[in-house]
């Protein structure tokens, strides 16, 4: 098996449209034709504006094809004692074909964001695990954080 790993780029956009797709449908199952075609619209217009400049993404390939990738979108926001630098980011997205999981690819792929998330100066990482990912994610230091405040959210749409 030849596996190489590298940083996305512009030239990726279809790769990781098509990644993000199969990463939503094992998540939460098929989605209809509305909401299908809704995420690529979107995804056709933020790749490219945010691709390498607030978004990060790293991508496994063997022979050429994709098998894996992780995601990270950085955000920016006055600095607090939480995020002395003004710079957190949420992974995304890590997401790795049946046939090539539990080979080390996902810990490769996070391994190398989170080398590109310190070159970029960001005071955490946050990500949702899910309980399969759980121990990837404590294996490579993440902790489940006891926040002072409740998360709240207001769904507009």
């Amino acid at each position: 098996m030849d596996i190489t790993y590298r940083k996305a780029n512009i030239k990726d956009i279809d790769t990781l449209i098509k990644l993000r797709l199969d990463y939503l449908k094992a998540d939460n199952g098929e989605l209809s034709k509305e909401k299908t075609e809704a995420v690529v619209t979107q995804l056709k217009n933020y790749f490219p504006m945010y691709i390498n400049n607030g978004f990060i993404a790293f991508l496994a390939e063997n022979n050429g094809h994709a098998i894996s990738s992780v995601y990270m979108a950085v955000t920016e926001k006055p600095a607090n004692p939480h995020f002395i630098t003004g710079k957190t980011a949420t992974i995304l997205n890590v997401f790795t074909y049946p046939d090539y999981r539990r080979m080390g690819i996902a810990t490769k792929l996070l391994n190398m964001m989170i080398s590109e998330a310190k070159t970029m100066n960001i005071s955490y990482i946050e990500l949702s695990a899910t309980d399969s990912g759980k121990p990837l994610y404590e294996k490579l230091g993440f902790v489940r954080k006891q926040l002072k405040y409740t998360e709240m959210r207001l769904e507009l749409i």
